[in-house]
């Protein structure tokens, strides 16, 4: 059975129609929409971080206080930026959400995608070595925090604070919580790699590499080589897939004037120097996204499906939404809610 999220990005602005205009607003309807997501049913709330921006940045905050208001959902990002992370005080906040969420975060990660400042990481203290790259230093950031949540010792101690010598992990650890981080990718060589490392597989809408094919079956080249690689490295746990889409019921004229009334197309554009692939928007009345969808080939192989929602409408809104999404649309890719 499928397990549904929403995935939120977390704008705000002061413009007409904004029901987030300050970051308080985003942040407190946040922790609302997830309650509502969790009473229809719905499988998770994950949120996107970027910096420099008017979106949601500190994710730990906010993961930490929905998961004080809720039972059941699962809390998670989608992805955080490893390049501005400094990996110890990650683990630290990150088993503290965790330990708060009963053990319910499933973390995102990534090496980051454009940002609004240049090598904006650079401002929070972290430079590339010299000869590497921002990605190099993503990934490094990864092995570390992952090393740290893992309960790896990591400093030696002070024998006279001790009464001996050890290696000393970061505190407090959260059991079981290695076992849930997702690497966002954008390739298919990237989606191998992933498996090699033993971490989820959290894929977007965009695809930075294109080979002509329609998106959702490029992106399910992606998810197959992940699982082909994941058996080949030996890990002896099942992993997890996800995938996002954007998925917008049109249930009335005012739907019909902010979103059109037919689902769109992909469409490819350049991005960091390449060729990159956008997935469609889903678009229009509720039988037909339950048709388009259940014919998306990548949606059906994912166990996770991650629903970009328009979180300026605000919590009544997207509440809305994901109650007609549950009713007429998930049930055709075979979602239950939960109880």
């Amino acid at each position: 059975m499928k397990n549904v999220g929403f995935l939120s990005f977390g704008h705000y602005q002061p413009v007409p129609g904004s029901q987030t205009r300050t970051a308080s607003d985003v942040m407190l309807q946040s922790i609302d929409l997830a309650v509502a997501a969790e009473e229809l049913g719905i499988d998770g709330a994950y949120f996107r971080v970027h910096h420099f921006a008017r979106q949601l940045a500190s994710p730990f905050p906010l993961l930490a206080a929905v998961g004080a208001r809720t039972s059941r959902i699962e809390i998670g990002t989608g992805v955080i930026d490893m390049r501005y992370e400094n990996p110890l005080y990650m683990a630290e906040d990150a088993a503290a959400a965790d330990l708060i969420n009963e053990g319910r975060l499933q973390l995102g990660i990534s090496r980051g995608s454009p940002e609004t400042a240049v090598r904006g990481y650079e401002a929070f203290g972290h430079v590339p070595p010299e000869g590497s790259s921002d990605a190099d230093m993503a990934r490094a950031h990864t092995e570390l925090f992952r090393a740290a949540i893992a309960g790896a010792g990591l400093v030696d101690s002070d024998p006279r604070m001790t009464g001996r010598s050890v290696r000393l992990p970061v505190m407090p650890q959260a059991p079981g919580l290695s076992d849930r981080i997702w690497w966002g990718s954008g390739t298919r060589a990237s989606a191998e790699w992933t498996a090699e490392q033993g971490m989820n597989l959290m894929s977007s809408t965009l695809l930075t590499e294109d080979t002509g094919v329609p998106f959702d079956q490029l992106q399910l080249e992606q998810i197959e080589r992940f699982r082909t690689a994941w058996a080949a490295a030996g890990w002896q746990r099942e992993p997890r897939v996800s995938v996002s889409r954007s998925v917008i019921p049109v249930l009335d004229a005012q739907d019909r004037a902010w979103f059109g009334e037919r689902s769109g197309d992909d469409q490819v554009g350049h991005l960091d120097g390449g060729l990159a692939r956008f997935g469609k928007s889903y678009v229009g009345e509720p039988d037909q996204l339950a048709e388009e969808l259940a014919a998306d080939v990548a949606v059906q192989a994912a166990d996770s499906l991650l629903l970009t929602v328009p979180n300026q409408l605000g919590v009544d809104y997207n509440a809305r939404l994901l109650s007609a999404l549950a009713d007429h649309v998930l049930p055709a890719i075979g979602w239950k809610p939960r109880t």
